[in-house]
């Protein structure tokens, strides 16, 4: 499967600029994950922007339910 590095930088919503992954999905999923992090796309808008990406935030945001516009995933 071929990476479609220009149609992820459209959908990328991380607010990071001098991100060096922008695109670039899987090296964006592994480098967050030797971090113990998820990456920005599945965080809320409003979260993204705070760059904290830990898992507790992610439960801490989702336990009460799915909030609404949810990342770049689609």
């Amino acid at each position: 499967m071929e990476c479609s590095i220009d149609a992820n930088k459209e959908r990328c919503i991380c607010t990071y600029e001098p991100c060096e992954r922008k695109g670039k999905c899987c090296d964006c999923i592994r480098y967050h994950k030797n971090l113990g992090e998820l990456p920005g796309c599945l965080f809320p808008p409003e979260v993204e922007r705070t760059y904290d990406r830990s898992i507790t935030k992610f439960v801490e945001v989702f336990s009460s339910g799915k909030p609404q516009g949810v990342g770049g995933v689609r």
